[in-house]
């Protein structure tokens, strides 16, 4: 059985193109099918010419979803391959560099080759949290988007405009105020009766999705709610954007996803450090929220940050340190929900 033989899998949303590796990089074979269940049998005839390959798909969470769902169902271990890790052994390639569908399938074979050893792994819940927690942060962005668009009419009808802190219920009392309107001013007025109409109907969906998400977490009432700030719509965004925690082997692999980690630019004597851009923005943007709420209302995460702040650190400096703190912490509730989770051996 060879296990170092890959088919790499460049995945699109009408079809898939494969590129079977062996371990010295060398292109076997290569194929390019539609997307479709009798297709998907054509990728498998493929595959069974060299006994033991493993299979690797590009964004196995993104547009490789279908296909991953497919291998997993028939028993099949598939490796996850970030688009990131596939862009940075595309450029080291020859080629200069050059982006095609073989390119991209071949270089997602060679990082599976290389190290990429990350098995895709199902976890319905927390994939039902990520789904909820997605349809309900769009719902308040198409919300903010027609309260802007609101304020920017109300700003026309009257001097000084709207209050920032602007609802339907307010706008459509400064509304009522208008009694006699002419021209613009009346297709204005028109206007901005319809958003705060539709400002009340997303209000509604939010406050339906809000509790769908409270029902989806309170189904495993996960130990991360107990850490100060955090509230159901938060948990189910890290867990999940999280996903499963077998991806990572520590805590300081889970705070270098979140972004929190700093990154060592050090050389020669000299040891420097910059601040993480990478990682998923989400999750950093969730942990930022969690540390504004404690610092205002926790007492240790307000003396932890008062500290920093004591020893020369600026604002930012400060809460980058408490949101790494913060990671870690996280990581830990998030493994003991997961030890809880998981069944005794008989």
């Amino acid at each position: 059985m060879d296990r170092h033989v890959v088919i790499g899998i460049d995945p699109h949303k009408t079809s898939w193109y494969a590129a079977v590796v062996d371990s010295r990089h060398q292109l076997l074979e290569e194929l390019r099918v539609p997307a479709s269940r009798a297709d998907y049998r054509e990728l498998h005839r493929l595959a069974r010419r060299w006994p033991g390959i493993r299979w690797a798909i590009e964004g196995s969470s993104g547009l490789g979803r279908p296909l991953t769902q497919r291998l997993i169902d028939d028993d099949i271990t598939v490796l996850d391959v970030p688009s990131k890790l596939t862009s940075r052994v595309r450029q080291l390639a020859t080629g200069h560099g050059r982006k095609t569908d073989q390119v991209d399938a071949r270089s997602v074979a060679v990082a599976a080759l290389t190290g990429a050893d990350r098995q895709h792994r199902q976890d319905d819940h927390a994939e039902t949290l990520r789904l909820l927690s997605e349809h309900r942060d769009e719902l308040v962005r198409r919300r903010t988007q027609v309260i802007n668009r609101l304020h920017v009419l109300l700003s026309h009808l009257f001097d000084g405009g709207a209050p920032a802190s602007l609802t339907a219920d307010r706008a459509a009392a400064l509304l009522g105020r208008i009694r006699r309107a002419r021209g613009a001013r009346a297709t204005r007025r028109t206007l901005a009766v319809d958003l705060v109409a539709e400002v009340r109907h997303l209000d509604k969906k939010i406050a339906t999705a809000e509790q769908r998400v409270s029902d989806a977490v309170s189904e495993t009432e996960p130990t991360l709610l107990q850490l100060p700030g955090v509230g159901p719509v938060l948990a189910a965004r890290i867990i999940g954007r999280v996903g499963s925690l077998d991806r990572f082997p520590s805590a300081n692999h889970f705070t270098s996803y979140c972004g929190t980690a700093p990154i060592e630019v050090s050389s020669g004597d000299v040891t420097r450090h910059r601040l993480s851009r990478a990682g998923d923005r989400q999750l950093n943007h969730a942990l930022h929220l969690i540390a504004l709420s404690q610092v205002r209302r926790h007492a240790p995460a307000r003396q932890y940050y008062q500290r920093k702040r004591a020893a020369g650190k600026v604002h930012r400096e400060a809460m980058r340190c408490l949101k790494r703190r913060l990671a870690t912490v996280i990581f830990r509730h998030l493994t003991a929900d997961q030890r809880a989770a998981t069944p005794a051996p008989a």
